[in-house]
């Protein structure tokens, strides 16, 4: 531990900092200069502002990797749940100049996008879908020259500072595995990890779809993270852990992610809801719920609900997917959250909490450190060889990034429901974004805006 002289901006006193990148544990005091940790010591420390974090956890902020709420309704429900970065990697955009445009000087926390092969595949095929595709896109066979448009949209983006390739491939399901390895040998050339919503669901959906990912990856040398797993894998996540960790302990550079939660939630009108959905999901009308309402579906509400297009949530992952994936070594935590004018999933303003909550206080499946580790440091990792910033972020060290949250660790828990998505959690006391407070004593700071783009510099 230093011995510090300087005077900092802020001062964190008496926390128990915990540092996943060195394993450190131990009471200290934190010095905040310009946006940096400046000073680990067990002295006191002199700063225009102090906070008192006795009896409080002092750790990296955490780092989402999957998070479609890319809006200040998202984020600030974020940084009440510890959330000091928010990637959309999973969908990603079509226009990744314009993306980074749009929240310049506009966001909570720090913000970050891949080029996405869904909405590049929309743009290139004029699929009239939103969010996601419901046209050509999603039904039909690409082209060859629709293929080299898509392969030279993904180029440049990346070229402009996209953190990674995103695939939702459940969503284009006419896109053939040909394509798929188009995109994933652009990734390749680029050093960019491609992260995929798999092909397919369950058993023995998923074991196939994986292959076909694992694949493309060995072929392009392109890193591969599968998001969400449990929620792809269903019954079978333990075989998609063990395939993951096996090429892991092979050399290959494959990773993964996962939610704390036994429902996803996805846009009713995608394909993922053509025929054979009940069969390969193992569910039926009664397992969905609207989100907008809390209703609970029937043959002809889900006909209507089809029609008009929305959110709802599918009650379908078994509760010892969400435990083996979450107390997993091998997963990083990622919320896969979205929030729009208070319609969503409770794993928006919850995830981060109720790990802490729920799987290291109540049943003991992960140690505090354990439990940091999959929510900073592994995301930083999985992106800082393409993404030269994310090696200050997910640390507590001299010159890292003060992105930081404080938290108490026998009151920490989510408090959103399906009924009530936005409510924020309890136990979140204090969050830095690059030095600023934006949240303090459980509540956000009105009008700041200190989030920065986390963009690739290769």
């Amino acid at each position: 531990m230093a011995i510090c002289n300087d005077k900092y901006d802020t001062v964190i006193l008496n926390g128990r900092v915990i540092d996943p990148g060195t394993e450190l544990d131990q009471l200290l005091n934190l010095g905040i200069l310009d946006g940096k940790v400046r000073c680990i010591s067990e002295n006191l420390l002199i700063g225009d502002s102090h906070i008192d974090a006795r009896g409080l956890i002092v750790s990296p902020g955490f780092i989402d990797m999957h998070s479609h709420g890319q809006d200040n309704e998202n984020y600030r429900l974020q940084a009440l749940d510890g959330v000091t970065t928010a990637l959309e990697l999973e969908l990603g955009t079509d226009d990744v100049d314009l993306w980074y445009k749009q929240r310049q000087g506009q966001a909570v926390i720090n913000y970050g996008v891949s080029v996405g092969h869904i909405p590049v595949r929309m743009q290139v095929m004029q699929d009239p879908g939103d969010f996601l595709p419901t046209g050509d896109a999603a039904n039909r066979t690409a082209t060859d020259m629709e293929i080299l448009q898509m392969k030279q949209k993904i180029s440049l983006g990346l070229d402009s500072g996209a953190l990674a390739v995103g695939f939702g491939i459940m969503y284009t399901p006419k896109a053939t595995s040909a394509e798929i390895l188009e995109m994933f040998n652009i990734a390749g050339e680029h050093k960019a990890s491609c992260h995929v919503h798999l092909r397919s669901q369950g058993n023995p959906g998923s074991i196939e779809a994986i292959n076909e990912v694992i694949e493309a990856s060995i072929v392009s040398k392109a890193p591969l993270h599968v998001v969400h797993l449990q929620s792809t894998g269903l019954s079978v996540t333990d075989r998609l852990l063990k395939i993951i960790g096996e090429l892991q302990d092979s050399g290959l550079d494959v990773t993964t992610e996962c939610y704390p939660y036994s429902a996803g939630m996805t846009a009713i009108e995608s394909s993922s809801f053509d025929d054979g959905w009940q069969i390969s999901r193992g569910i039926s009308f009664g397992d969905l719920e609207w989100a907008a309402t809390g209703e609970r579906l029937t043959e002809e509400s889900f006909a209507k609900y089809r029609k008009m297009g929305g959110m709802v949530i599918l009650h379908m992952i078994p509760e010892d997917a969400v435990k083996e994936s979450v107390s997993s070594p091998i997963t990083s935590i990622a919320s896969d959250g979205y929030i729009k004018q208070g319609v969503g999933h409770p794993r928006t303003a919850g995830t981060y909490s109720r790990v802490l909550g729920r799987f290291v206080r109540e049943s003991n499946d992960l140690t505090l450190m354990q439990a940091i580790r999959k929510m900073s440091l592994m995301p930083a990792r999985r992106l800082e060889s393409r993404v030269a910033s994310m090696a200050n972020k997910g640390r507590i060290s001299i010159g890292s990034d003060a992105d930081l949250v404080l938290f108490d660790p026998n009151t920490v828990i989510d408090e959103s429901t399906y009924n009530e998505p936005n409510t924020p959690s309890n136990g979140i006391k204090y969050v830095l974004v690059d030095g600023v407070p934006v949240v303090k004593s459980g509540r956000i700071q009105i009008g700041l805006k200190p989030g920065k783009p986390v963009r690739s510099n290769v």
